[in-house]
């Protein structure tokens, strides 16, 4: 099974993006190769350029307090599993005060180190990393792959926080939708959505099927058509049906 996900608005496009620029960071750095390394250091040149809106951290601490009060108005429901609630009340308790806690503009620790600047400027110019225009970035990355993981782990900690949030808020927001078995007649899907508002899409499908969905949305109708590839990767309509998972995700 494979999952697509479609945000409905710039605000969980900007957190999706920087999710997936964190699980690549995340495997880049656990492995061992110089160049590996230099692809998560890269990374995080590349988080800081998405993560530069100055309100994105108000926004996720506000989204959290949001979260948390809907929380809490179902500690007297008899349905609820109390256990699970004071687990995820708890968890959105220390993504806040971490957040909360983590001084001046995101990635600031990386912007104020001269040395690091230096490197991402000429990461932007292709082949740019040569070791005859960085040769100090070319010895570093001769240390012991533990020196340069512990380097880059540092430079990355301040910015923890606020991927600690991110996470736990597209949890909540994945876990807040309902899933409905549906079929695309002739590999076309549409919806209307009666001016409800959603946040994110979420599609789920069977690989085999070599169906690949184009998305599109408003608050008004959702249309979904399905493509395939041929030999040369281009895609083409498909006109059979395509059964899926469809589940639309609101806060």
């Amino acid at each position: 099974m494979i999952t697509y996900e479609y945000p409905f608005n710039e605000r969980i496009r900007t957190l999706l993006r920087l999710e997936d620029l964190y699980e690549k960071f995340a495997f880049f750095l656990h492995q061992e190769h110089p160049h590996q390394h230099h692809v998560a250091l890269s990374t995080i040149f590349e988080m800081l350029e998405v993560a530069g809106r100055a309100d994105l951290k108000s926004d996720l601490l506000q989204e959290l307090e949001r979260q948390k009060q809907t929380l809490l108005g179902f500690k007297s429901n008899p349905n609820v599993v109390s256990e699970r609630l004071d687990a995820v009340l708890s968890e959105v308790d220390r993504c806040s005060t971490a957040l909360m806690g983590s001084q001046g503009k995101t990635g600031q620790n990386v912007r104020d180190n001269e040395w690091l600047m230096s490197i991402r400027g000429r990461t932007i110019i292709p082949g740019g990393a040569c070791e005859f225009d960085l040769p100090s970035y070319y010895a570093w990355q001769h240390r012991t792959p533990q020196q340069r993981f512990d380097d880059i782990s540092g430079w990355f900690a301040p910015l923890a926080p606020l991927f600690d949030a991110i996470g736990l808020v597209l949890r909540l927001l994945r876990e807040s939708g309902r899933s409905l078995m549906t079929i695309a007649q002739a590999g076309s899907y549409q919806q209307m959505l009666q001016g409800k508002v959603y946040q994110m899409l979420r599609l789920t499908l069977d690989a085999n099927q070599g169906a690949i969905p184009e998305i599109s949305a408003n608050k008004y109708m959702l249309w979904v058509r399905f493509t395939t590839q041929d030999g040369d990767m281009k895609p083409k309509s498909l006109e059979s049906d395509v059964t899926f998972e469809l589940t639309l995700c609101n806060f």
